[in-house]
């Protein structure tokens, strides 16, 4: 498995066209300098009236696919 950790700057209003279907795939540079991407439905449960906010670890399999999304709290 591999892990990627990234942060992301999101406002409700970014958010309303994934949430709306009219975008499907959220992409973000990874602080490891890799280009991750993954459906944005994957981060529903982290939107708040503000967006989504903060860092966040991804884990993918051996084929590249979305096992889970973290929230890192610090």
């Amino acid at each position: 498995m591999t892990h990627f950790t990234f942060s992301i700057q999101l406002s409700a209003d970014e958010y309303q066209s994934f949430y709306t279907g009219a975008a499907r795939n959220i992409i973000v540079m990874s602080h490891q300098g890799v280009s991750v991407q993954f459906p944005a439905s994957a981060v529903r449960a982290f939107v708040t009236l503000d967006g989504i906010h903060g860092d966040f670890v991804i884990s993918m399999d051996e084929n590249n696919k979305l096992v889970d999304i973290q929230r890192i709290i610090s």
